[in-house]
């Protein structure tokens, strides 16, 4: 006699993901034509069609913890080969948006930063805290050489962002430990420390989007702003360590090399950024609009690299009525990039390489 198998949709679940940016989800009727053009659908893996009939269905546990979800590079074929407008490619955004506020820790952490309700409080945070060095350390009196650290010591914000890195990396192994036992009890039982490098060759080289026939163009626009942010991190912790210990002294001169490679890092994100804004402005009929969830570090990850050359410009001039508001909002957004990570899309870096690395063995 056949096993029964009770389904208890989730009416909330589905209510979100169509909230999320899967608003077509409900148009979608399995003609399985998203799958005979997905180059990751193969015998036994219908994809992302058996994705999309789990999020119709309301099964959060199992899409949730399918690792299809976070394979897919959201490359746009399959919708635009919908024919009915379901719109798979951003299905399977909103659902990766649903997991990582189900991994998050802490999880109300994951949906404040989700929902754009939440922005004035996420921006609150880092506001008082800078304004709060600021004020503790203006003594009423600003002499030239304007520099920063009148207002904003080196030391205070070193002992700051490495005790914000510390938290970020205890939030994302919580959440890489709730996340791998999820993959484990769907029944994905690969390897994943043995996939882990070949996997972020993958990744950082985006080798999957030499597949892709509509959203090709993004390839240079993510190449950009993701080097260029691996590059401005490296540089900030670089330099915030050698100021610890006394080998570096700041502000670096105008023609050091971190100096230099930190200007063309933000010049890389800038130009990474704009053609991914102009990408999505000439897709536009056949995507859904950009989410908040989409643009909240995009955004934020720009301004950083706009308010960091900007500041900089405007501390050569010694302009201090201008250098020091600059200043004080590019705080804020780094302070809002780092905290924010595992609650943002950067999250999705994380998960897909241990996806991808976890069904590696089966030629995920």
């Amino acid at each position: 006699m056949a096993e029964t198998l009770l389904i208890q949709p989730d009416s909330k679940f589905i209510e979100g993901v169509m909230a999320s940016g899967g608003g077509d989800l409900k148009k979608c009727f399995q003609c399985a034509t998203c799958s005979s053009v997905c180059t990751l659908s193969k015998d036994g893996f219908a994809f992302p069609r058996q994705q999309m009939i789990k999020a119709q269905w309301g099964l959060k546990e199992r899409v949730l913890s399918d690792p299809g979800i976070w394979l897919c590079h959201d490359c746009g074929d399959c919708t635009a080969n919908c024919p009915r407008e379901a719109k798979p490619s951003d299905v399977m955004g909103a659902l990766r948006k649903e997991a990582v506020k189900l991994y998050a820790f802490p999880r109300f952490a994951g949906a404040m930063v989700s929902n754009p309700k939440f922005l004035p409080v996420l921006l609150l945070i880092p506001f008082l805290i800078f304004a709060g060095i600021a004020l503790t350390q203006f003594d009423g009196d600003l002499t030239k050489p304007y520099v920063f650290a009148e207002l904003f010591p080196q030391n205070v914000l070193e002992a700051l962002f490495f005790s914000v890195a510390g938290f970020v990396v205890l939030s994302f192994a919580v959440a890489v430990a709730r996340f791998v036992k999820a993959l484990r009890m769907s029944g994905v039982q690969g390897k994943i420390l043995p996939g882990l490098w070949p996997s972020l060759v993958e990744i950082l080289t985006h080798k999957r989007f030499s597949n892709c026939s509509t959203n090709r163009e993004r390839y240079w626009g993510h190449m950009l702003a993701f080097f260029g942010f691996v590059g401005l991190a490296v540089m900030g912790t670089v330099v915030g360590i050698g100021s610890m210990l006394d080998l570096m002294h700041t502000p670096l001169p105008l023609l050091s090399g971190w100096k230099l490679f930190a200007n063309l890092c933000a010049g890389l994100i800038l130009v990474g950024i704009i053609i991914l804004l102009v990408e999505r402005a000439k897709s536009a009929e056949s995507r859904a609009e950009t989410t908040y969830f989409d643009s909240f570090f995009l955004i934020t990850l720009a301004g950083v690299a706009a308010t960091g050359i900007l500041s900089e410009l405007l501390r050569l001039a010694q302009s201090a009525e201008l250098m020091y508001p600059v200043y004080f909002v590019h705080l804020i957004l780094i302070f809002s990039l780092f905290l924010y990570a595992p609650y943002s899309k950067f999250a999705h870096f994380m998960y897909r390489t241990v996806a991808m690395a976890a069904t590696r063995e089966q030629g995920g």
